[in-house]
């Protein structure tokens, strides 16, 4: 029995890649639990294996006292001594029980406790193994198709790829071979659960990494990564030496290392961009290959208009917006695209409305063009501003006094009632 148990623990281990000292906890607290189906609920009894005989023992914690009062607890000094000659009273022994048989009931339940413990134990391994590797990309097997989700197999366990984290023109069957990174490692009920995906940018990244030496290296640095997955990505990249180019890198000789990547993700196209820290450079870069005739950043609200030539818009914009959208989550900025007619006519409409505005206040009793250049260079720019204003903030502008301020606003109520009468 004690040989095969260590036979058991061992192959178990080997095969499980459990740790020893795991099973062995295991095992004390099956037969530990079984006892109780003997001795009944006695806090004193503990199991220990024998790592000599390859059994596990049971024992019973007892104080050592002159008189015994509660056997199950206290031994004498005589017994005591039969055991361990030097004890002395008052000292805490602990005494070997005989072995038993602990019947078909209790070896069930010990059964069921080991089996718990190793499930247990494997369960652990797997999630520390796993997420470790979270934020990696793994290899494995496709194993089974449901209700559109991939599960995979890992080797030492399964993980799945949610449909919204499947490229949309990919097609998988049973057995196939894939590629995933791991999004997300987490402990739920029912045991580890792996989640993959194969849209996320730093799957994109990771790609990148595995393929070309100089980022391994850390002389390139991918500063970000944007993605329509299957479509089109972009990623921005820095060089760290002066002697190598960082997208000549990526790229590799006639384009080999980047077709690597654009086969593995189905024949997505990668824009690889050149980062910059100065925004101007680095959204021209990002909306390459369009040219850019101008770009006016604002910092405050984290934008850019950028004007390219009418011949360029639809290139900038790129197909569905895709190239725009891709070039703003690539820099961080909303990006307004316009085309150099789009902005000219723009500028024109403001004029004009700019005038009829103008036009429209100098119509106000006891204004006249001067007057109402005033007013729309305070910021009054229609009539409705004039109607919602106070005597006070009127007479803040100069030229305008309290008298003056009180028939400007009687006078802008009077025409916005009649233009609300007339539509």
């Amino acid at each position: 029995m004690g040989n095969e148990l260590v036979q058991v623990l061992d192959q178990i281990g080997r095969d499980k890649g459990i740790d020893r000292n795991i099973l062995i906890n295991a095992i004390e607290s099956a037969v530990l639990s079984a006892s109780r189906k003997k001795y009944g609920n006695i806090e004193n009894i503990f199991a220990r294996f024998n790592e000599k005989t390859g059994e596990v023992e049971l024992y019973l914690t007892k104080k050592i006292v002159s008189a015994v009062e509660d056997p199950k607890a206290e031994i004498s000094l005589d017994e005591a001594r039969k055991i361990k000659p030097s004890a002395s009273e008052g000292e805490e022994l602990e005494v070997k029980l005989e072995s038993i048989d602990f019947g078909r009931i209790a070896a069930q339940t010990a059964k069921q406790i080991i089996v718990q413990k190793v499930r247990e134990a494997e369960r652990d391994q797997i999630y520390s193994e796993f997420v470790q590797k979270q934020g990696q990309v793994v290899n494995g097997i496709v194993q089974k198709i449901e209700q559109g989700n991939i599960i995979i197999d890992l080797v030492k366990t399964e993980g799945i790829l949610l449909v919204r984290e499947q490229i949309i023109k990919e097609r998988y069957n049973k057995g196939d071979r894939i590629r995933v990174y791991v999004l997300e490692v987490k402990m739920g009920p029912k045991g580890v659960q792996i989640l993959l995906s194969r849209t996320h940018p730093n799957f994109l990244i990771k790609l990148f990494e595995m393929e070309v030496p100089e980022i391994y290296q850390g002389i390139v640095e991918i500063k970000g990564a944007a993605r329509d997955p299957g479509w089109r990505g972009k990623i921005a990249v820095l060089s760290h030496d002066s002697d190598v180019d960082a997208v000549g890198a990526c790229v590799g000789m006639k384009g080999t290392r980047v077709q690597a990547i654009v086969r593995e993700l189905s024949g997505e196209k990668i824009d690889i961009v050149r980062w910059s820290a100065k925004y101007q450079e680095f959204i021209t870069n990002a909306l390459s290959p369009a040219q850019i005739s101008k770009i006016t950043f604002d910092e405050g609200n984290k934008s850019a208009e950028v004007i390219v030539p009418d011949d360029q818009l639809s290139l900038a914009i790129g197909r569905k917006g895709q190239n725009v959208k891709l070039a703003s989550k690539l820099t961080g900025l909303h990006l307004a695209i316009f085309g150099q007619s789009e902005l000219e006519n723009k500028k024109e409409e403001k004029k004009a409305k700019e005038l009829d505005d103008k036009n429209a206040l100098a119509k106000l009793e006891n204004v006249g063009t001067k007057i109402a250049e005033v007013l729309f260079e305070k910021g009054y720019k229609d009539i409705d501003s004039i109607v919602n204003s106070t005597v006070e903030d009127l007479c803040s502008v100069p030229g305008i006094g309290k008298k003056k301020a009180e028939t400007l606003i009687e006078s802008a109520k009077k025409i916005k009632q009649n233009q609300e009468i007339n539509n």
